[in-house]
């Protein structure tokens, strides 16, 4: 598989094991409820790179959204008629701390020492934490390994009284204390380990009834005592473990663990930058709180683009002003000091022309302000391309800032575009990969080093080789900042990385649900989508490694290729087969694609493929075009072994086939295995059935079929019917290799 990437690397941890030498907390797994689409999304683990996998509408964002308002970089406000799902908005608003929204579970790493002796706990208590929000912006901590365990405690207790009452049956009747031990004992266990619940201060009392008839000045020789004082010590320290508080609920300690949670910073597609941007309205949105999802993302790029670059969007405005805007501010400011006379002495003066030339001194000034705004903002392009020119190594591209009274906008060119362009007429894969880089660059290091990077369907806009080297890139930022995207793109999941995915589906009651199991179920998705990414992928896989050292063959359809494969894997099968090349059949579907394909798999180190064709008018049509280009490449069905073939069928057992089309069409009172001529050409008698029958059959029952055929016949158990077609299945494949 192709990994080299153009994409740059940050600067580098080459271990792997500097990921888990982090001084902040690592995402283990977290789990969502109870926001918008997601009633309960199950644990979804967490990988230093995690891909969530689902088709579109199946709520792969309103997974992410939850993670980043755990602890977001910036933003990330709760929006309640957003946030809360519809059918609890009313619970909901009513008591929001009662409702979690996102639980998150992290690897303290490095800092487990500290929280362990701030918290009372062992090492190993302290190294998992976790984390849960609420709808009215609480936390709630806890330490999962130290969070104490009731039913254990209770456990152990009652087997502290069994063994002391069957210990105190051993010792001798007339023994002093053991009638009144014997009783106690019996008595507390009958309590304790009956069906009634039984709570810390139960322990308590039991130690302390016990302790009650331990006598003050007690004989040394007694043989009931030692076991009285050993019982009392276990239902003590049984009583301490199930009376414990979660040390995570000391102020001290929840503080301590959600001051030192990483940062999350969500980036999605409503965040790319426009190449013209009218100043008045991002200074305004700036300041605004009531923006909606795609305005917000939009103005938060802006902010990071005029902070990387030392910009103000406020002072770029001012500086722009002319003569004819100052005036007028200077005009506002005395109405609004000086009111109505204010007014009529500027209308009097506009008339009069009183006003209307700004002096030398004026003049100078607004010359000096936009001077000072072209410097500032040629310095700020200069910075954006060299820093960008670090990461980004498809171009060198060059950015140019310009400013033209209110309106901002962005100018690219580079190498072999020499002349300038706007932004947003470049590659949308640019502007992703831009705007992308300047919110990254700006969240994700310094003041927000080791924040886990939330990518809400990155780089779909990318060319499919961009997109595979995006996943490779994604590997290097992980090494400083686990990352976790949706995609519905399986050039962004490559087959040795499917550990990272994970599925996301709408389950059976409209919510959606996350699994790391590849081959569960999707709930009401009968085409199963999230997991046809995942076989694509796979497909691509095969595809790159199979096909370099293949003798290609090109035939009619995918009903061809599949019989062709199966009859290739039989003969294989047999023993009388053995290819000096793998034979890969691909499908023409079209006289028109057959030269364009025929030349892809050809290439410059492959074979020139051969052509399969049946005795169809389309099969005589794909032949006249071989013939033309090479007539010892082009091999015709009905030409095997002297067998009349019109179509692939007519070489496969026709028996088998018609019982198996039987089972898919079960309407008519005729079936067609009795009708069946064995004599005749397969697919003419199909045709005729189901015309005869009034049966219209699917598009795709010619596919259906053979899918059924090859599972039948790979099973192994159907050699007797095969066997007399072994000769020109292996005529066929002889000529394909010689081919």
């Amino acid at each position: 598989m192709r990994h080299e990437s153009n994409f740059p690397r940050q600067e580098a941890m080459t271990d792997q094991s500097a990921r888990t030498e982090s001084k902040g907390l690592t995402l283990l797994r977290y789990r969502v409820s109870n926001f918008r689409s997601v009633t309960d999304s199950g644990w979804l683990s967490a990988d230093h790179v995690t891909a969530l996998i689902g088709v579109n509408e199946s709520g792969k964002t309103n997974l992410l959204l939850p993670l980043w308002k755990l602890n977001p970089a910036s933003g990330g406000e709760l929006q309640p008629t957003s946030d809360y799902p519809k059918t609890l908005f009313a619970a909901i608003r009513a008591a929001p701390g009662q409702f979690p929204f996102v639980t998150a579970e992290f690897d303290t790493g490095t800092q487990a020492e500290t929280l362990a002796a701030l918290a009372g706990v062992s090492v190993e208590q302290a190294r998992r934490v976790s984390v849960s929000r609420c709808y009215d912006g609480s936390y709630q901590a806890a330490l999962p390994a130290a969070i104490r365990d009731e039913g254990k405690a209770l456990r152990l207790a009652v087997e502290a009284l069994r063994d002391t009452l069957k210990a105190l049956k051993a010792v001798p009747a007339g023994t002093d204390l053991r009638a009144e031990a014997l009783e106690l004992v019996g008595r507390l266990l009958t309590e304790i380990d009956g069906p009634a619940r039984v709570t810390g201060n139960d322990l308590r009392l039991a130690r302390n009834a016990v302790g009650a008839l331990i006598p003050a000045m007690p004989p040394a020789s007694s043989l009931v005592i030692p076991h009285l004082r050993a019982l009392q010590k276990t239902l003590g320290q049984q009583m301490a473990a199930m009376m414990s508080p979660d040390p995570a609920s000391r102020d001290e300690v929840r503080q301590w663990i959600i001051d030192h949670l990483p940062r999350f910073v969500y980036y999605s597609n409503y965040g790319n930058l426009d190449s013209e941007i009218y100043l008045p309205h991002v200074v305004e949105n700036m300041g605004r709180a009531d923006l909606g999802a795609k305005e917000a993302a939009k103005a938060r790029t802006l902010r990071v683009l005029f902070d990387f670059v030392g910009l103000q969007a406020s002072e770029i405005l001012e500086l722009g002003r002319d003569f004819r805007d100052l005036r007028e501010d200077a005009e506002r400011r005395q109405i609004a000091e000086e009111g109505h006379k204010a007014r009529i002495r500027t209308l009097w003066q506009r008339a009069r022309g009183e006003n209307d030339a700004p002096d030398a001194d004026l003049l100078a000034r607004i010359a000096e302000a936009k001077r000072t705004r072209s410097i500032l903002l040629q310095s700020a392009g200069t910075k954006l391309t060299e820093r960008f020119g670090e990461w980004w190594l498809q171009g060198d591209y060059r950015f140019r800032f310009e400013a033209d009274g209110n309106h901002f906008r962005i100018w690219v060119s580079d190498s072999r575009r020499p002349q300038e362009v706007e932004l947003e007429h470049r590659s949308t894969g640019l502007q992703w990969f831009l705007s992308f880089f300047l919110v990254f660059l700006h969240e994700a290091r310094g003041r927000h080093e080791n924040c886990v990077l939330l990518l809400d369907e990155p780089g779909h806009s990318l060319h499919p080789l961009a997109q595979r080297d995006l996943s490779a890139f994604f590997e290097a930022l992980a090494e400083r900042n686990q990352i976790i995207y949706t995609t519905h793109s399986p050039f962004l999941i490559d087959a040795d990385r499917l550990a990272r995915a994970r599925k996301v589906y709408v389950d059976r009651d409209g919510s959606t649900r996350a699994s790391s199991d590849l081959l569960e179920g999707e709930g009401r998705d009968s085409q199963r989508g999230a997991a046809f990414v995942v076989r694509a992928a796979l497909n691509l896989a095969v595809a790159e490694a199979t096909l370099g050292g293949a003798q290609p063959v090109l035939v009619q359809g995918q009903v061809e290729q599949t019989y062709l494969s199966l009859i290739r894997t039989l003969c294989i099968a047999s023993g009388r087969f053995r290819p000096r090349r793998d034979l890969i059949f691909a499908p023409v579907c079209g006289l028109g694609v057959m030269p364009v394909l025929a030349r892809m798999l050809g290439g410059a180190d492959a074979r020139p493929p051969s052509l399969v064709v049946d005795g169809t008018t389309a099969g005589a049509e794909l032949a006249a075009a071989m013939a033309v280009a090479d007539a010892k490449r082009l091999v015709r069905l009905d030409d095997i072994s002297g067998r009349e073939v019109e179509t692939i069928e007519d070489l496969l057992p026709k028996a088998r086939l018609a019982a198996l089309l039987d089972r898919i069409e079960r309407r008519p009172e005729r079936m067609f295995s009795d009708v069946l001529i064995q004599s005749r050409p397969f697919m003419p008698q199909v045709l005729e059935w189901a015309r005869d029958e009034g049966i219209t059959l699917a598009p795709d029952w010619r596919l259906r079929l053979a899918e059924r055929l090859r599972t039948h016949l790979l099973d192994g158990a159907a050699s007797d019917e095969t066997q007399p077609l072994l000769e020109p299945w292996l005529d066929l494949m002889t000529r394909l290799q010689e081919g």
